[in-house]
């Protein structure tokens, strides 16, 4: 098989000025489609409503493509806001959003070449009977190829972006110089342990080794469980930047919402995951923290999900388990005081804080039990809970009743939570997590 030629392309910037500046001109971009006066009420809006700032198309793909061009930490937080931007975004906005969640700028041919090469060896070429080098995903980290070695094993090849690593450090830094110029954190709120937790994760996620560890460690515990596919690790095609993996086939979960599938297909895929995400906490202590949709696929022939990408799988301490048990049992009831008492231990709330910023955070908590509370099944397609803890959330923000860090954890294990919840909102899904909870009282 033939090396692809040398082609030039856009290479990542990974010095921290430069990528400063890529950052300023995304940031800047945002803040020109919003306009003044839509960043005036996205900040002050406290009527109780959501404010949805009127962003352009034209500004939205901007900040997107160049995002698309950073990769790394930065493309990871567009991801994070591309989740269920119908939230915060106009429709068209948001549709733009979501591209960033599975479309990075591919790399150049010769850098795919000088990757492989330095990871594999000179003739990695000779070890394959087909290898496309169109990718067939492209994300923040690295980008994802299809190939056929000479003994006829189809694999999935994960080739890590040149310079991705590197430039972990000084996006984090950007970000943390971003937050204290602009006064994003709460007054009392230190944001050094959260970014330093993000730093240790981000360079795991650039670790193939530890991804293909975790694969493994995963796989395991899901066992030959009918209703998920975990892909098995080929190690001899596998190093710190490339990884080697089972092909499987399937469709990003969230296409479910498409005209061909049946409310039915989508309440169960959703319970599905919601049942595997209990799983993770209670019974694995093991987590994978990405919620990115992309990262389930869904195979309609066999009604399997497959589970990609553990770069962001997270053991989870017996002592936190213990307490989000606690929590959510007390959400079940309405608990109002065992949440509180939670919320201590978890570092959400300070043991001297005031009686009405404990009660203020312990209700916040509570209300996002709501799903948990409701006998039967819970209509994530016609609730408004997303927004009505946003509004909470937002307010409380505002008025500085965070006043305390939180374990760092938790903070991996709430973008999970949410990116299932608004995984089960964009299938429209009806899930029993009531029922689902009742296995773990």
């Amino acid at each position: 098989m033939a090396k692809p030629p040398l082609s030039s392309g856009l290479a990542v910037p990974s010095k921290r000025l430069a990528r400063l500046w890529h950052l300023g001109r995304a940031s800047g971009d945002l803040a020109a489609g919003i306009g003044m006066r839509g960043l005036i009420e996205l900040a002050l809006n406290r009527d109780g409503g959501i404010y949805r700032p009127q962003l352009s198309a034209a500004s939205t793909q901007r900040f997107t493509d160049r995002l698309a061009r950073m990769r790394g930490a930065a493309m990871k937080m567009g991801q994070l806001m591309s989740l269920d931007g119908s939230d915060l975004l106009t429709p068209e906005a948001a549709e733009i959003m979501a591209s960033l969640r599975d479309r990075a700028q591919p790399m150049p041919l010769g850098q795919i070449n000088q990757v492989l090469s330095g990871e594999l060896g000179a003739d990695w070429d000779k070890r394959f009977h087909r290898f496309n080098f169109t990718p067939v995903a492209a994300a923040s980290i690295g980008q994802v190829h299809r190939a056929e070695t000479r003994d006829g094993r189809h694999l999935a090849i994960k080739i890590q972006f040149p310079g991705v690593r590197e430039s972990i450090d000084s996006d984090l830094d950007n970000f943390s110089f971003l937050g204290q110029t602009l006064g994003l954190a709460p007054k009392g709120v230190d944001l050094a342990p959260v970014l330093a937790a993000a730093r240790r994760q981000l360079h795991q996620e650039a670790d193939y080794v530890a991804e293909a560890d975790a694969l493994e460690a995963y796989g395991a515990l899901v066992g030959d469980d009918p209703d998920f596919l975990v892909p098995k690790v080929h190690r001899d095609l596998s190093s710190t930047r490339v990884l080697a993996m089972d092909f499987a086939t399937g469709i990003p979960v969230d296409q479910l919402t498409g005209d061909t599938f049946r409310q039915a297909e989508r309440d169960r895929a959703a319970t599905l995951l919601v049942q595997l995400l209990l799983r993770e906490l209670f019974d694995f202590a093991l987590v994978q923290t990405d919620p990115n949709y992309s990262n389930f696929l869904y195979q309609a022939e066999t009604r399997k999900l497959v589970l990609l990408d553990f770069g962001a799988t997270q053991r989870i301490a017996p002592a936190l388990v213990g307490y989000y048990r606690q929590m959510m049992q007390a959400s079940v009831v309405g608990d109002t005081e065992a949440v509180r008492q939670c919320a201590v231990a978890l570092g959400y709330l300070d043991p001297d804080s005031s009686p009405e910023q404990a009660v203020n955070i312990a209700e916040l908590i509570a209300l996002t039990g709501e799903p948990l509370r409701q006998r039967g099944a819970y209509d994530f397609g016609t609730s408004d809970l997303f927004e009505r803890v946003y509004v909470r959330g937002r307010d409380l923000f505002f008025d500085e009743a965070f006043g305390r860090t939180p374990d760092p954890a938790t903070f991996f294990l709430h973008r999970k939570f949410v990116g299932t919840f608004m995984l089960c909102r964009r299938l429209r899904a009806r899930v029993d997590l009531n029922g689902l909870m009742a296995a773990y009282g």
